[in-house]
């Protein structure tokens, strides 16, 4: 159900073993497009654990099988988008069944800002991703700080 691709496991120097390493975070991909996991990958790819669902109808268990730091959601997906995924999520974090996670969208065009204003998702990204701006949003999440202001543009 789950694929794994992303950060490998470091080795640890010996003369390094005093410095602090950083955890691995791992981040679950909602998408059929095998681009997208590819930018995704080669963004974030030697920092972060990238888990990878090609239906948004997985999502759910597989973020309880995976629990992943941050989801990012693939507006167009399947029958069950990254809109109704992101509610689905928002939906078990209610009820106490999930702990409470950023969620990403990607978007296909600005027309879809209103459609992900309103499916609990923390932000959203246009396509085509800008790397830069996809790598700032997901350190923000990670660190806990969130994004400051909502782009409409990648």
């Amino acid at each position: 159900m789950v694929s794994v691709r992303g950060a490998r496991r470091p080795t640890v120097d010996p003369v390094l073993a005093t410095c602090t390493i950083r955890a691995v975070t791992g981040i679950l991909l909602a998408t059929d497009a095998d681009g997208i996991l590819d930018e995704l990958e080669a963004a974030v790819g030697g920092t972060h654990i990238i888990h990878r669902v090609r239906a948004g109808v997985d999502v759910v268990a597989a973020t309880n099988e995976v629990d992943p730091d941050m989801v990012i959601l693939d507006l167009q997906i399947g029958n069950m988008g990254g809109g109704a995924a992101s509610l689905a999520l928002r939906q078990e974090e209610g009820a106490g069944r999930l702990e409470r996670r950023p969620i990403l969208l990607l978007l296909d065009r600005e027309a879809d800002v209103f459609l992900a204003e309103h499916t609990g998702a923390d932000d959203w990204i246009i396509k085509p991703l800008d790397p830069f701006a996809l790598v700032h949003k997901i350190e923000s999440f990670l660190a806990g700080e969130g994004v400051v202001e909502t782009s409409v543009e990648g």
